[in-house]
């Protein structure tokens, strides 16, 4: 069962005190598995992010990142909001049609969550399995286009954030 008829399949319980403790495992448990990948380890023991490291080196080309504002600004701007703060409204709650808004793309939200090369994917091919309204810009922005825009999307993060997301990365490159 995918990720979603669970959730659909929630929405329709109702929910006594007692249970409402384990539907949360639950649903925080599939959450983590829907995005695929392994959250960091910090983010897993709960333990609090050092401030004390080094000075962070984000290593983006100043270029590609005012190129990725300019295709961010022409095709992405609509939906994700100014600067990826997304619109109004909740975007963990579907729509009338059953499909999640576009979420926020800076530190409020998911994106930072996932691997580059699992923004590319989505970019590319649109929202998975429909669960959302992204369409596929495989065809419409070149490649170079997309990883400029994926840049774009990182300079947006914080510092901290920007750690997670560093550290999530290498992982995955060692899978």
């Amino acid at each position: 069962m995918s990720p979603a008829e669970v959730f659909q399949r929630l929405e329709r319980i109702t929910v006594n005190p007692p249970r409402l403790a384990s539907l949360a495992v639950l649903l925080a448990a599939l959450t983590l598995t829907a995005c695929e990948e392994k959250a960091p380890d910090s983010i897993m023991t709960g333990e609090p992010i050092s401030t004390d490291a080094a000075p962070l080196d984000r290593n983006l080309d100043p270029q590609q990142v005012a190129r990725g504002h300019a295709v961010y600004t022409e095709n992405c701007l609509e939906c994700h909001g100014e600067a990826g703060k997304g619109q109004p409204g909740d975007w963990r709650i579907r729509d009338a049609d059953g499909r999640y808004p576009p979420p926020p793309l800076d530190d409020s939200a998911h994106a930072w969550h996932h691997p580059t090369a699992v923004l590319l994917e989505a970019i590319r091919d649109g929202s998975p399995g429909g669960q959302g309204n992204m369409p596929a810009w495989r065809g419409k922005l070149t490649e170079q286009q997309m990883q400029d825009v994926v840049a774009y999307i990182k300079s947006l993060w914080s510092d901290e954030i920007y750690r997670l997301w560093w550290e999530m990365e290498q992982q995955s490159l060692e899978d």
